[in-house]
């Protein structure tokens, strides 16, 4: 994503990904102050300079009580409205 909200950034620092090595930060949830993704600072291959400043959120950290709400619930953008408010 090129954006993301109530979230904060941890410390920076280098990792080894599948992509090559990245210096990214954690991403904490601003409500229950978890872990939920991470955000590319630096990519040192050029070929990977694109993600730089984009955020991963982990679908599997971004749940709620066994709902997933990365899941769109606004009517013109899916067939389905789910019943549950998120917040």
């Amino acid at each position: 994503f090129h954006e993301c909200v109530n979230v904060s950034c941890g410390p920076a620092e280098h990792r080894h990904m599948l992509t090559g090595a990245h210096t990214v930060c954690d991403i904490h949830c601003n409500k229950c102050l978890r872990v939920v993704g991470w955000q590319y600072e630096h990519a040192e291959d050029e070929s990977q300079r694109y993600k730089e400043g984009k955020f991963v959120l982990e679908r599997c950290k971004v749940t709620r009580e066994g709902v997933d709400v990365t899941q769109s619930t606004h009517p013109a953008e899916s067939d389905e409205a789910e019943d549950e408010e998120v917040n």
